[in-house]
């Protein structure tokens, strides 16, 4: 039997990308960050770890002034209307973060205008004036989100400003070909203004040592970053011309400047750490994840993400001093829908809300979580993700837990029966420990599809093991071996349940609890717990339903 970790506690800091706050969300964003986070670090709580997991809905992000400039309304009101649906979407998924806030709170107006301010002292802020596109239709400045047209790199045609979708590269909107205006569709003009700068070139070097000190980051995320810093890091732009944002604490450039939006964004991690804490009253309670030495904090989030969360973050960071710098970036690859990565903006994949309201929220997450875009993009086809769900989570571990607690119920009223071991018995408890072990490594590497393959093989050993020890047949000239067969089974899905409850946490705790096994709210301690003899089992309900859908 694997033992609980034994180990001191951790503390593990889960940071997880900020979504817009303007529109619904889909499956790329879930399977891409939300759910491997969460599967992250629903493990890390069930080894013992302490972990907050915190994120937020980005408010100052420019697709919610652009919608709210459409529809008519005020940004705040886009935001006021989509945050209550993304608190829906975390607890009807299971989505456990331990806070999930919004940019627009004073809380980060004050964290983010102190790192501006720390920043500036520190010697790592300057002011320098710039050519910016301007609208004269519109009669404003274009922050580089409100500049589209081709991308330089790749020729994709509907590239942003800040970066290209296709390619991932990060844009300036010079560098944009046929550049237009997201308000007008006019061909914007240079116009001169002035702004603070951020000296990413100052932190080249310290940059270049860090990421070469990285180890166990995914081949796709260090290699972008050692390429991206070695063609030499440009000092950039920290704020914008706009009026809906963090405005800057220092007025020598006049009104109308924000911090910009992607910088404040990924303060939202240190924030939201703040506000958590001082909403438990223990407001330096923030400092065991930030500031201790031993702490681990990972960064989950889309390869669009990477150059803010692997470069410019991690840089910030080391301007501002005194608090820790990623463990690891984690970055996923994109989910696509017949070979288009998905899209609110663009209409591509089905929204988030017709999956919840077809699968229960288990089978969603198994079929997502088995295809989770690690090393390449992961094309997500229906029919693939139903023959997954009734082939292995139906018929390998829901029809395992309901044929064996059926039959206990059967042969021996519902309790369970005592048990003697032979090797057989044996090598399957230790192959399920074995199994257990691999899946704690790979999730400990965040490698996730990795473990809860390893979760199903054990589920599979087991079936294996029945239809080789054949209860129903024993049960008709020995009983006691027909009572080791089912002990011995109901010990193997005690871990196998603790192993899946990561990725299954509303089924899980009620296959333990059928089983006489009562599951924390932290989560149950990793390991294969002893179910025993005599406890009198649940009534068998089937786990899951087969998914039958018809377009």
């Amino acid at each position: 039997m694997i033992e609980p970790t034994s180990s001191p506690k951790t503390n593990v800091l889960v940071a997880v990308a900020w979504p817009y706050a303007q529109g619904p969300l889909h499956l790329g964003h879930i399977g891409g960050a939300y759910l491997p986070s969460d599967v992250f670090a629903r493990f890390q709580r069930s080894i013992g770890n302490n972990v907050l997991m915190v994120s937020g809905s980005d408010a100052h992000g420019t697709p919610i002034t652009v919608r709210a400039e459409q529809e008519g309304v005020t940004a705040a009101e886009i935001v006021a209307r989509f945050h209550p649906e993304f608190l829906k979407y975390w607890q009807d998924l299971g989505i456990s973060f331990d806070l999930f806030t919004k940019t627009d709170t004073e809380n980060h107006r004050r964290v983010a205008q102190d790192f501006f301010l720390t920043l500036l002292a520190n010697g790592y802020l300057y002011t320098e004036e710039a050519d910016q596109y301007y609208d004269e239709e519109a009669e404003r400045f274009l922050p580089d989100r409100y500049v589209e047209g081709t991308c330089p790199h790749c020729g994709y045609t509907d590239a942003r400003g800040d970066q290209c979708d296709n390619c991932g590269r990060t844009l300036d909107p010079a560098d944009l070909i046929d550049p237009r205006s997201k308000f007008t569709g006019v061909t914007p003009v240079m116009k001169t203004t002035e702004h603070y700068y951020v000296r990413f070139t100052a932190l080249q070097e310290r940059m270049s040592d860090w990421l070469a000190s990285r180890e166990g980051w995914r081949p796709h995320v260090k290699n972008f970053a050692v390429g991206f810093v070695e063609e030499g890091l440009k000092d950039r732009a920290f704020t914008r011309d706009m009026n809906w944002g963090i405005p800057i604490p220092v007025d020598d450039l006049g009104d109308g400047k924000v911090i910009y939006v992607w910088w404040e964004a990924v303060m939202g991690y240190l924030s939201a750490s703040k506000e958590w804490a001082a909403l438990r009253n223990e407001p330096e309670a923030w400092r065991q994840w930030w500031e201790d030495p031993d702490a681990k904090t990972y960064y989950f989030v889309g390869k669009d993400n990477i150059p803010f969360h692997a470069i410019f973050w991690p840089a910030l960071l080391m301007g501002y001093g005194g608090l820790n710098l990623p463990t690891d970036v984690p970055a996923n690859q994109y989910i696509t829908f017949k070979g288009e990565k998905a899209s609110k903006s663009r209409g591509v994949g089905k929204p988030l809300r017709w999956y919840l309201d077809h699968l229960q929220p288990d089978a969603l997450r198994y079929a997502l979580a088995a295809n989770f875009p690690e090393s390449s993009d992961s094309d997500l086809v229906e029919e693939d993700m139903w023959r997954r769900i009734n082939d292995e989570l139906v018929a390998t571990w829901g029809n395992l837990v309901h044929r064996v607690v059926s039959m206990t119920h059967r042969y021996f009223e519902g309790t369970v029966p005592e048990a003697t071991l032979d090797d057989r018995d044996r090598a399957l408890l230790d192959r399920v420990d074995e199994l257990l072990a691999a899946e704690h490594s790979d999730i400990s590497h965040v490698k996730l599809r990795s473990g809860l393959s390893n979760a199903m093989a054990a589920a599979q050993e087991a079936n294996v093991y029945l239809s080789e020890r054949e209860p129903w047949k024993t049960a008709k000239t020995d009983m006691a071996r027909t009572g080791t067969t089912l002990n011995v089974a109901l010990q193997a899905i005690a871990g196998i349940a603790v192993g899946l409850y990561p990725f299954l946490p509303f089924t899980s705790p009620k296959v333990l609890a059928s089983l006489g096994i009562e599951t924390p709210e932290m989560g149950p301690a990793w390991g294969r717990p002893q179910v025993d003899t005599g406890t009198v089992l649940a009534d068998p309900v089937p786990l899951f339903s087969k998914v039958e859908i018809e377009e």
